[in-house]
């Protein structure tokens, strides 16, 4: 496992859990708006061993219930099963943070009961995927999978876009809407410039954009809200 990150203790990044967060390397988008690109684009070391990750785990036990796997994109990590079998078989809850792109590698794990929570990433609509990622667009069946699979409701899960005011309007909430409609939970996330960006010139939305794009998906996810503000 390539970890290039961790969050010892948060209460923001696995929903009703304490959990500690961990940062994998590596990434097969090049989102612009990205706030970790120091872990997709510039990395030559593990900065934390497993050994390390276990032992803080032991550690905290007793305050800690979940783990959240974050990246980068953590499905890309060739040891990924096997590190989340040892994680639940230390009696903590797992929540995985993928961009969709690689949905058997998702279902097998969901399947074998080492995953307790999605959150997934809705970069833009279908149509614009590819500008908003900066690749060429041949992975949308597989994201399409992905949503269509979590929809199904076999594990608890959300969908979740960073808007920016580069790459998203009202029409593209439009489309989203119609595409995901009827999702258990939708988050519209407001963009925070954390320094650390594949493109320092992007901009995020001011609340009042927000709020539109939030109405204009409501009508499709009933259960869609606002997070950062």
């Amino acid at each position: 496992m390539l970890i290039l990150g961790l969050t010892k203790t948060t209460l923001l990044d696995y929903p009703e859990h304490v959990a500690a967060t961990i940062f994998t390397g590596g990434c097969n988008f090049r989102c612009p708006f990205c706030h970790n690109a120091l872990l997709v684009t510039d990395f030559d070391d593990v900065f934390y061993s497993e050994e390390e990750i276990f032992e803080h785990l032991e550690r905290r036990k007793n305050v800690l219930d979940g783990v959240a796997v974050t990246g980068g994109e953590p499905l890309l990590q060739k040891d990924i099963e096997r590190f989340l079998y040892e994680i639940k078989e230390k009696g903590f809850a797992v929540k995985l943070d993928t961009n969709g792109f690689l949905p058997d590698k998702m279902i097998t794990l969901v399947e074998k009961g080492l995953i307790d929570y999605v959150a997934m990433d809705i970069k833009n609509s279908l149509d614009a995927y590819d500008a908003t990622t900066g690749t060429d667009g041949r992975f949308l069946e597989a994201i399409e999978e992905s949503v269509a699979f979590l929809k199904e409701g076999k594990v608890p899960y959300e969908f979740r876009t960073t808007v920016t005011k580069d790459f998203h309007t009202r029409e593209h909430f439009e489309k989203i809407g119609q595409w995901i409609q009827g999702a258990e939970k939708y988050f519209l996330q407001f963009f925070v410039d954390s320094g650390d960006l594949i493109d320092s010139k992007i901009c995020g939305c001011d609340e009042e954009e927000m709020k539109e794009f939030l109405s204009t998906v409501k009508t499709y996810v009933p259960n869609v809200r606002l997070r950062g503000i």
